[in-house]
Order: C-alpha cells, then sequence, then structure tokens
C-alpha cells in the first residue's frame, strides 16, 4: 500500500468523491433516525479515511476489533459494498452492534464475533489483510495484541488504531502510550488527523473537504485521535 501522507489521502478523497458523498448522506441520515440509539464513535475524518483507505486497498477480509454500537462498522461495510469484495470480522463483547447494523450493509459481508478476543484468538482469519482496532483503551490490552494480533497477520497488513491522540501527547499507561512507543522501535511512521496532534493535517483536509463540496459535517465532532500505520 503506498504511504498514509496528507497528499495521499487529499487523493482519495478527490478519486471516490461521489461514493463517499453518498455514504456520507446515509450516515448522516442513519445518525439522524436512530438519535441516542447510535453512539457514533469516529469523528468524520477518521470515519471517512478509513472509507477512503478501504476502497484503495480493496481489501478480501478485515478483522474489527471493538464496535460497541456499529458506527464503525458501517462505515467498513459500506466501503466493502462498494468496492464489490471483501468480507468483515467483528469482534466485541457486547452486541449492540447486530440491532444497528442494517440487513442491506451486512448482507453476505459481515461476521460478528460476541466475547473477548483475546479468549478467542483463533477466530482471527489468517488471511487478514486490514486491521481495524477500537476496543479497551488500556495498555495490557495494547501489550496483548501487540504480541499476539499483529503477528498472526500477514507483514504490512494497514492497520488503524483509535483513542491515541487526544492531546498531543498520548495519556500515560495507556494503549496509545504503548502503541506509540512500539511504532517508534520498529521505525514505522504513522498518519494522523488528530485535530490536537496532527492540526495542519485536518486543516489540508478540511480545504480539499470544502473544495470538493464534502464540507458539511455528519456528526458534530472534530476529535479525531485515530492513527493509521502499516505494520511490518
Amino acid at each position: 500500500m503506498e504511504a498514509i501522507t496528507v497528499e495521499h489521502v487529499s487523493g482519495l478523497y478527490a478519486k471516490y468523491q461521489d461514493d463517499l458523498r453518498v455514504v456520507r448522506d446515509a450516515q448522516r441520515k442513519f445518525l439522524r433516525d436512530r438519535g441516542k440509539s447510535m453512539k457514533a464513535q469516529l469523528d468524520d475524518y477518521e470515519a471517512e479515511i478509513t472509507y477512503l483507505l478501504l476502497r484503495d486497498v480493496r481489501p478480501e477480509v478485515v478483522v474489527e476489533v471493538g464496535t460497541f454500537y456499529g458506527w464503525s462498522t458501517m462505515w467498513i461495510l459500506s466501503a466493502l459494498r462498494d468496492n464489490g469484495i471483501g468480507h468483515l470480522h467483528s469482534f466485541d463483547i457486547v452486541d449492540n452492534v447486530v440491532r444497528n447494523v442494517p440487513a442491506e450493509l451486512s448482507a453476505d459481508r459481515w461476521t460478528f464475533t460476541k466475547g473477548d478476543i483475546q479468549q478467542h484468538p483463533e477466530k482471527v482469519p489468517a488471511e487478514t489483510d486490514y486491521l481495524f482496532i477500537d476496543a479497551d483503551h488500556g495498555s495490557r490490552f495494547a501489550h496483548w495484541y501487540i504480541e499476539n494480533l499483529f503477528p498472526a497477520v500477514p507483514p504490512r497488513t494497514p492497520t488503524s488504531v483509535h483513542d491515541v491522540f487526544h492531546g498531543r501527547r498520548p495519556k500515560p499507561f495507556s494503549e496509545g502510550s504503548v502503541v506509540v512507543k512500539w511504532l517508534a522501535e520498529q521505525n514505522i511512521e504513522f498518519f494522523t488527523p488528530s485535530t490536537a496532534k496532527a492540526p495542519q493535517v485536518t486543516e489540508q483536509l478540511a480545504a480539499v473537504k470544502k473544495e470538493l463540496g464534502l464540507d458539511e459535517p455528519v456528526r458534530d465532532s472534530d476529535h479525531n485521535p485515530m492513527i493509521f500505520f502499516t505494520l511490518p
């Protein structure tokens, strides 16, 4: 996969703008219709970048660790639908997502497993080619997936981890601090649209979105603490 930079992401916004516009409108309507029964976790940039990278990478097998109410699940499934290829395997200890994801999105492209992934590592497909993590944000869980999940998927797997940069630095003793330290030790660069860590990135992307007519918010939030990187 091409290096994830603000230039690359800007190009993806332009390339997939028409499909993205349809998905944004659908997600906005869904959020408005469901109200408080849908607690959306990803902010717009995180959700859109996830969608765009999935469109570009065209993975056949995506693993999502942590679904909560299904907001990220819907964005991922929308990308797989628009690609016409790919299956999502989602894991969580709660099953709120099952009641929220529309049948037309899940179709034959989604498998949900309720339970702690740490107790079911054998259920992670060996052929995973995109990894999305938004679950327990403690350091212990981060150590677990670095030691157990990362080695279980193929090298060079595109990966994203949520809730890393709530500030300019990860919170001490958090998942983010563990992951960022590991990335530095591996000499792996990451991309983030975090307004706290990389405001220049969101400024550049905001200009791109405005030019493309994609600047109306899907949800009113601009935190964006997710990081995107490629495993070694």
